[in-house]
């Protein structure tokens, strides 16, 4: 009866419109007063919550992503994408692919890619005949790969929701490949769109325009190798390199692009200061769900349950991947990891799947809800940007969605992909 009163509260408020971390602190405390325990348990769980110290990484990587689009970053890795690959046809859709796997290096962030990115290339390819849909469709997938590649904020979260034991710079090596096979994927799907639909390509700029593109791009682009290599190599903490990022962040924006100027800058710290609030509210009342999950033994009987379901690991990774899917389209991706971690990676693990492949496969499926009603935040920036609407964009989605979830079960099935190569970097 408790359980199903937590995820009946909480399914409730979420359809009421209530957002998603008072309705998990609601939910919470309904139960809380049900189980008769004291209401200071709830103060406590919250405090606990947020007193991890690897979360002090999320905000700064938050704001080093916020310095870099704001400081001309984004313009120079679509110049450069748009010489590498703009002369494929349906080039603006190849180059809004290509410059996603590019920033996402740079934000971490779906939202932020999106935002960037798709604020350029989406007018663009409208204005060069390219159909709204398309536009949109091709920019708000292409915005999935930022959740894998470092510096993922959201492999941060799902390393403090399994509460140490794992390595961030190995989730970091984990998300690089099948954040590569999606951006492939995503280009090849784009490519037979842009075909059928008769698209064009853009002229190529010559091999001295790709190497002083490349050149522009390299000091925004040195933020992923500083992050990546530096945590790799045991230099500094992931904290530590998110501190270093945003020095860093800084000091290309104002000494090399000399782009970010005072209102810049104060509109870097207003917005990455209200993303950060937001997320950790989420987190804080996350984790006190979270503990009334244990309290309640859910995982444990989230594992009896399965295991009668199915007696082989790729048959749970895919009740586990329909299961996260539904619950991508009406939850957020951050609230989603806190909560679903705790239930399913003990039943992953007990079937034989690795956590970093795990952590993988959870943010992939809840990436694909942010592209998908109703709660898909980063549809809905997207269709905002392109001035259409989500019924219409939903009508022509789907070659893009099928590609994503066909990358998504390569990744489940083959963990190789995630583990290959953690391992050999390790070596």
């Amino acid at each position: 009866m408790d359980i199903a009163l937590l995820f009946g509260t909480f399914l409730v408020l979420l359809l009421l419109g209530v957002p998603v971390a008072y309705s998990l602190a609601a939910a919470s405390l309904v139960v809380l007063l049900s189980l008769g325990l004291p209401s200071i348990v709830l103060v406590q769980q919250v405090g606990a919550g947020i007193g991890t110290a690897s979360l002090i990484a999320i905000p700064l990587f938050i704001f080093a992503g916020e310095i870099m689009m704001r400081g001309g970053i984004s313009e120079r890795l679509i110049s450069l994408a748009a010489a590498l690959v703009g002369r494929i046809r349906g080039g603006l859709g190849q180059v809004s692919v290509l410059s996603s796997l590019f920033f996402g290096g740079v934000s971490g962030s779906a939202i932020a890619d999106v935002s960037a990115v798709g604020g350029t290339m989406i007018p663009q390819m409208v204005n060069r005949g390219y159909d709204r849909d398309f536009a949109v469709n091709v920019s708000i997938t292409a915005a999935l790969v930022a959740l894998l590649v470092p510096p993922s904020h959201n492999l941060i979260l799902y390393s403090a929701a399994v509460g140490g034991g794992i390595s961030i710079a190995d989730l970091f090596a984990a998300g690089i490949l099948p954040a590569l096979l999606m951006t492939v994927t995503l280009m090849f799907t784009g490519y037979m769109i842009a075909r059928r639909r008769g698209y064009g390509v853009e002229p190529f700029p010559g091999m001295r325009a790709v190497m002083l593109r490349l050149i522009a791009a390299l000091p925004g682009l040195g933020l992923v190798a500083l992050i990546f290599v530096g945590i790799r190599a045991g230099i500094f903490t992931a904290v530590e390199s998110a501190a270093v990022a945003v020095v860093y962040a800084l000091l290309v924006t104002l000494a090399i692009y000399r782009m970010l100027d005072w209102k810049a800058f104060r509109g870097a710290v207003a917005h990455a200061s209200r993303t950060t609030g937001v997320i950790l509210f989420v987190i804080a009342t996350a984790a006190l769900f979270g503990w009334l999950l244990a309290y309640l033994q859910v995982p444990a009987a989230a594992v009896e349950l399965l295991g009668r379901i199915a007696d082989d690991r790729y048959t749970v990774l895919l009740v586990i991947v329909v299961i996260l899917l539904l619950l991508g389209t009406f939850m957020d991706l951050a609230p989603m990891i806190l909560i679903c971690t705790p239930i399913f990676l003990p039943v992953a693990k007990a079937f034989g799947v690795d956590p970093l492949q795990f952590g993988t496969v959870l943010v992939l499926a809840g990436g694909i809800g942010l592209v998908t009603p109703p709660v898909g935040s980063v549809l809905f920036v997207g269709t905002a940007i392109g001035k259409i609407g989500i019924g219409e964009s939903m009508r022509s989605i789907w070659p893009f969605w099928l590609a994503a979830i066909a990358v998504l079960i390569v990744v489940a099935v083959f963990p190789q992909l995630s583990l290959w190569l953690p391992a050999l970097l390790k070596a």
